[in-house]
């Protein structure tokens, strides 16, 4: 029987390929396109899925995320995909250490998403990392949403796409 931090590795590693050949597919030209006012431009969707792999290792290595003690986040904006896939990789390698460092032992203690006194998520560490990759999952497919609309061919994560049969 395998530990639950080999089965996050793993579960990483085969969400990483498939989220790469997503935002592999993000034209830089059209970073400021949106496909309603009230959603995310498709460069910002691209940045934040980008850096979703960031909360595997704040939940792994620290029992809080407070964003009252970081500056307002602002998505990076890339001049090419070769960055944002940079930065993806970046976000990749941070969640695989601290996947390393971790144990079992570890995911059953408390961790909570807030910005001072506000609290958005309060869980196990476990579950923290199962967000994370529920995360990727919903906003992954948010962004092939968007390629669509933009008539950009996408690949099918677990199987093949209408584009690629």
């Amino acid at each position: 029987m395998i530990t639950f931090i080999e089965a996050f590795k793993k579960e990483l590693a085969d969400e990483v390929k498939e989220t790469k050949r997503m935002l592999e597919k993000v034209p830089v030209d059209k970073y400021d396109w949106q496909p309603h006012p009230k959603s995310m431009k498709l460069g910002v969707l691209a940045c934040h899925l980008a850096e979703i792999p960031d909360m595997i290792e704040k939940a792994l290595l620290s029992d809080k995320w407070d964003f009252a003690e970081e500056e307002a986040w602002k998505p990076t904006v890339f001049k090419t995909n070769d960055e944002l896939l940079a930065f993806f990789d970046n976000s990749v390698a941070k969640a695989s250490a601290a996947l390393e460092q971790s144990r079992d032992d570890l995911l059953q203690d408390k961790w909570k998403l807030c910005a001072g006194d506000i609290t958005y998520l309060e869980m196990e560490k476990w579950e923290a990392v199962r967000h994370a990759f529920g995360q990727n999952s919903h906003h992954r497919a948010q962004l092939g949403v968007f390629l669509r609309l933009l008539d950009i061919s996408i690949p099918g994560p677990y199987g093949p796409s209408a584009d690629e049969m």
